[in-house]
């Protein structure tokens, strides 16, 4: 770790407290990713919000690619159960980060086309086994070897077996958003999952790419989307509670980053957290970040560090319980509740039990139980 402790501190989520080396908040989600792909995931640049119950970081028009293949998979596996949009986010998040950088035609188009590393044996991107063409360059543009292709990553060999137009154009292009996303669909339903059932969620995730880490990986994906889809009831809030609140939840999808975020937005955070992530590359949230952001929108300045936004309002004591909070609350929590110059975390209460949080390096902005997190330690109302 090369941060000093003034500097964490000063950013952190944690306030002055390092010396128990947790940050808000716990150890990353694996950046495990398929040994067929050439791009790494990448956090979102801009920091911006799709509306309509869905993630910041999905391009709008690749979601509704997602949402498209849903509804026709049934056609090609009826016996398939449980597919959802954010199963095949998840994918997609991993292979190829929802196709970044590209430009997604209305008729579903994907320019330029995305490739793999040539399956070679080199080495390079993780391959260590040599793929023969199969294709003759057709998909993947050379006729040297394989490589995966298009926003779902698929060998032309395996896109031969579950490739379907769902365009309308008469060709199962892996290229074209609509067809690769129903190609995987169908490729995750096999011969009729269900996968609404955990266990073979995570057989067809492994089928798709046989690493427990990459399961691990896009199960994360698939649980921060889902949460992302579901929106409170927000019926009997109102005023600023609601404008606080409004603001935590438009923010959902949009990625952690250390030391990020400030009453203007998104921002890219500074190097490093106690556990060595850098958030110098990572336009997103910490979870002060995102408590300074949403009650700016209310026209209340926050300092900026967890520690210190428990001395800012009225304190509701851990003693209390959770039952004593009210939406639009903080929340925190503590290496040893009681005190609060050991609290290094903060949420947004939503009620029945939620959070608005930016839990820990590797995740989202998301929906949370308030007892995610170990420690807590009370809250504040500031309104």
């Amino acid at each position: 770790m090369k941060a000093t402790r003034r500097r964490a501190g000063r950013w952190g989520c944690i306030g002055a407290v390092l010396l128990l080396s947790a940050v808000c908040c716990a150890a990353p989600v694996s950046n495990a990713i398929s040994a067929y792909v050439a791009l790494r995931s990448t956090a979102n640049g801009d920091g911006s919000v799709v509306d309509g119950g869905t993630a910041a970081d999905i391009p709008p028009r690749m979601l509704a690619a997602y949402k498209n293949a849903v509804q026709r998979v049934g056609r090609h596996v009826p016996r398939c159960r449980g597919m959802r949009w954010p199963v095949l986010a998840g994918i997609a998040k991993v292979e190829s980060n929802h196709a970044a950088g590209r430009a997604v035609s209305t008729g579903g188009d994907i320019r330029p086309k995305i490739y793999g590393v040539l399956l070679n044996g080199s080495g390079a991107g993780g391959n260590t086994t040599v793929f023969p063409d199969t294709d003759g360059g057709k998909w993947d543009g050379t006729a040297g070897g394989e490589r995966a292709v298009g926003p779902f990553q698929f060998l032309p060999s395996t896109w031969e077996g579950v490739g379907r137009d769902a365009g309308g154009d008469k060709l199962a292009d892996p290229h074209n958003a609509d067809d690769a996303a129903l190609g995987a669909a169908i490729y995750l339903c096999g011969s009729g999952r269900n996968l609404g059932q955990r266990s073979q969620l995570k057989a067809a995730i492994f089928q798709y790419n046989r690493s427990s880490a990459y399961v691990a990986n896009v199960l994360g994906w698939i649980d921060q989307y889902t949460a992302a889809a579901k929106s409170p009831d927000l019926g009997d809030v109102s005023g600023k509670v609601r404008t606080v609140i409004e603001a935590a939840l438009a923010q959902r999808g949009v990625p952690y980053s250390w030391g990020g975020g400030n009453a203007a937005g998104p921002s890219y955070g500074i190097c490093c957290s106690p556990s060595g992530k850098s958030g110098t590359a990572i336009k997103g949230f910490d979870c002060s970040g995102l408590t300074t952001y949403a009650y700016a929108k209310a026209g209340i300045r926050l300092p900026r560090t967890a520690a210190a936004q428990a001395g800012v309002g009225r304190r509701i004591p851990t003693s209390s319980g959770t039952s004593a909070l009210k939406p639009g609350d903080l929340v925190f929590y503590a290496y040893a509740p009681g005190l609060d110059s050991t609290i290094y975390h903060v949420g947004i209460y939503l009620g029945r039990g939620q959070m608005v949080n930016a839990p820990r390096p590797g995740t989202v902005v998301r929906l949370d139980p308030v007892d995610a997190m170990s420690g807590y330690a009370g809250g504040a109302r500031l309104l």
